[in-house]
């Protein structure tokens, strides 16, 4: 179980992480300024294992591998919406953020409403209700799994 930090559409990866920040030479320098244009608190309350939940488009925008990359770092678990940006998407499964579609959560949810993501069966619970997402294809969550594209193929022979 995790809150929910809810966002509009079309969150580009500048609202994510601006770029005056990817000049700071570490993720770890770079995460306290995460959402800092639309929640200035958000680095500070988000918890591991919370969720970021959004409505459509979200990661739009630059390509940015820093935008998904300090979502991670502060223990983001995965990031859910209706739609995503597909460089975002990319990017986000290549360092290991699980992204997930769901088509109906955003409008049935709040900010910081507990959830609970069955990621291998493909549901959501929140607000007691059970909501169907993508499920991931095999080798997609495999990658996950092993920390994203890199790690997994690292462990490869």
């Amino acid at each position: 179980m995790g809150k929910i930090f809810r966002f509009h559409s079309d969150v580009d990866t500048d609202q994510i992480i601006a770029s005056q920040y990817i000049l700071f030479p570490t993720i770890d320098e770079m995460k306290t300024y995460t959402f800092e244009s639309l929640d200035p608190t958000f680095a500070s309350r988000v918890q591991p294992g919370d969720f970021v939940v959004a409505c459509e488009n979200f990661g739009c925008g630059s390509s940015r591998e820093q935008a998904p990359s300090v979502l991670k770092a502060l223990g983001v678990k995965a990031v859910i919406a209706k739609s995503f940006a597909r460089i975002f998407y990319r990017n986000a499964i290549n360092i290991g953020l699980p992204v997930i579609v769901c088509k109906d959560l955003y409008d049935q949810v709040a900010d910081q409403d507990e959830m609970e993501l069955l990621m291998q069966e493909g549901l959501i619970r929140a607000g007691g209700q059970t909501f169907t997402c993508t499920k991931l294809p095999d080798q997609m969550q495999r990658i996950l799994d092993q920390g994203g594209l890199i790690a997994s193929l690292n462990k490869e022979d």
